[in-house]
């Protein structure tokens, strides 16, 4: 796929000036901190490096923040206005798309008991990463990142109706159960989930691993079985069609042959959401999943969507981003899910995207890939 750079400019950026990016360098420094002190982010093929991000990671460690990170809306764009160059994407077979995602809040028992039977599973112990999925070892189709090895050597891990069938049954990989079959398949949807147990407890559950089998969007099948229209699907309407009839729900569930297991964490930071792929937690409004490939975790990218209304002001979407995390479907230069927060608001704030857009990249001031736009 063919890439278009075009240099813009802060000063004529619409959307820019009205934006409140405080939040925005909060998850920024906290990428700054990660990439510093603990380990550098791979570089992505737009070619924005980890040297070229140095100088406004140290000059974002240096702000006098408050704890949390935060600085004044006005410092906070004034600092990426110093260090950055705005470069817009335009890629030559499609535009910028972006969708939304969340953290479900469930409820939960410790053990099953009634109308609490679908559990939360931990990753189990023979599951292993596969180096190089395109030349997976035999026995494996190409393409699967996942694989369990035991005596019998490297095999397939059962698909979704397999482990929902209790193919890991005995195994002492449950965490918790919820009421909902229909809100656990959503936690794996979104990779994470905040449980609430009765005893006041909350408790963390972010990816750990997948079964490897690929991923398949329900909501797509629906459009395209003509269950639900196109331009009005969405998590609320998908619910409601699972609603309707169980056995179908799962049988169409099930299609989705991508299971997803999980580990424990805590919640540090009740407001924040949970640690993603950057290995930072994610800043409600301000966390951007991206395709890895492309993008170096840690960039700043301004997403302005004029069909999509902003989070919190009466104005179209257009937000400075940082990129602190990834998914299967998000592939390409300008195709981005918006972390939206926790809970119940969260969740219907997040169904409800799906919008055209129009990325714009912080490129590091110096940086080859904002000189190749025109900067400096």
């Amino acid at each position: 796929m063919g890439l278009s750079l075009r240099r813009e400019d802060f000063s004529t950026l619409p959307g820019w000036a009205e934006d409140t990016p405080g939040p925005a360098f909060a998850a920024f420094r906290r990428s700054a901190i990660h990439a510093l002190q603990v380990r550098p982010y791979r570089t992505g093929s737009l070619g924005l490096s980890h040297a070229d991000f140095l100088p406004s990671y140290r000059a974002a460690l240096a702000q006098p923040a408050s704890e949390s990170g935060y600085l004044s809306d006005a410092d906070s764009r004034a600092f990426f206005e110093t260090w950055f160059r705005p470069v817009a994407l335009r890629p030559d077979d499609s535009e910028g798309f972006v969708t939304g995602y969340y953290e479900p809040e469930i409820e939960v028992r410790s053990r099953p008991e009634s109308g609490y039977r679908y559990p939360f599973l931990r990753k189990p112990e023979n599951l292993f990463k596969i180096a190089d999925p395109a030349n997976p070892p035999p026995g494996i189709p190409a393409g699967f990142a996942f694989m369990l090895d035991d005596a019998g050597g490297p095999k397939c891990c059962p698909d979704r109706e397999a482990i929902e069938d209790g193919a890991f049954e005995g195994q002492r990989l449950e965490i918790a159960w919820a009421e909902s079959r229909v809100d656990v398949f959503f936690a794996h949807v979104q990779g994470c989930a905040r449980l609430q147990f009765p005893d006041g407890q909350v408790r963390r559950i972010t990816y750990a691993g997948k079964s490897g089998h690929p991923f398949t969007g329900i909501g797509r099948l629906l459009v395209e079985r003509g269950e639900i229209p196109a331009e009005t699907v969405s998590m609320a309407a998908i619910r409601d069609w699972l609603a309707v009839d169980e056995e179908r729900a799962v049988r169409l569930m099930r299609e989705n042959r991508s299971f997803i297991f999980f580990e424990e964490a805590e919640v540090a930071d009740d407001r924040l959401g949970p640690v993603a792929a950057a290995k930072v937690p994610l800043e409600p409004g301000r966390s951007l999943a991206v395709d890895r490939h492309v993008h170096s975790f840690g960039t700043p990218i301004f997403v302005s969507a004029p069909g999509l209304d902003d989070f919190d002001e009466p104005r179209p979407f257009a937000r400075l981003m940082i990129a602190q995390d990834t998914g299967t479907a998000i592939v390409g230069p300008s195709r981005g899910d918006l972390f939206t927060g926790s809970g119940l608001d969260a969740g219907a704030k997040a169904g409800s995207i799906k919008a055209s857009a129009q990325f714009v990249v912080l490129a590091p001031a110096g940086s080859e890939l904002a000189r190749r736009a025109g900067h400096e």
